[in-house]
């Protein structure tokens, strides 16, 4: 084989790869992105880090709570400004994080300890979320949350 015929075949294969790498459905790596995207969100709301929080936030947000309230991205980015909680606990449950995905979009479950002061009222509780993830043009965007009622003690 001629060498500018080994070029041509070098570059017809990786060409190759690279049609199936890209057609191949969304990866460990996804799984490992999303997972630590979850994790930096529920972090970036203890600190009531608006930055954060708006970077990983999708515009058209939408959150449900256990008892059927609604809060949007902007109800969201304007209770952390105006710092309405105070923080001691927003985190995962060590072992209870799960991702599945589905091609775009992605489903994050895991346990949350919240634990703080809003309006003066003390809180101490644990519930189960699911936190959904859409692939778009500026990377994984948070698009959907559920939160469960509190959790018996």
């Amino acid at each position: 084989m001629t060498s500018s015929r080994l070029v041509v075949a070098s570059l017809a294969l990786a060409a190759a790869i690279g049609a199936v790498a890209s057609a191949m459905p969304a990866t460990q790596n996804d799984t490992r992105l999303v997972a630590g995207l979850d994790t930096d969100y529920q972090a970036a709301v203890k600190r009531n880090d608006t930055a954060a929080m708006a970077r990983i936030l999708d515009d058209r947000f939408v959150l449900v709570l256990g008892d059927g309230r609604t809060a949007t991205k902007t109800d969201l980015l304007d209770n952390a400004t105006r710092k309405l909680i105070a923080y001691e606990q927003q985190d995962e449950e060590a072992g209870t994080q799960t991702v599945r995905l589905f091609g775009d979009t992605a489903v994050v479950t895991a346990k949350l300890w919240v634990k703080g002061v809003r309006a003066g009222e003390a809180f101490d509780r644990t519930l189960w979320f699911s936190d959904t993830y859409v692939r778009t043009p500026q990377g994984w965007k948070y698009v959907f949350g559920q939160a469960s009622l509190a959790l018996p003690k």
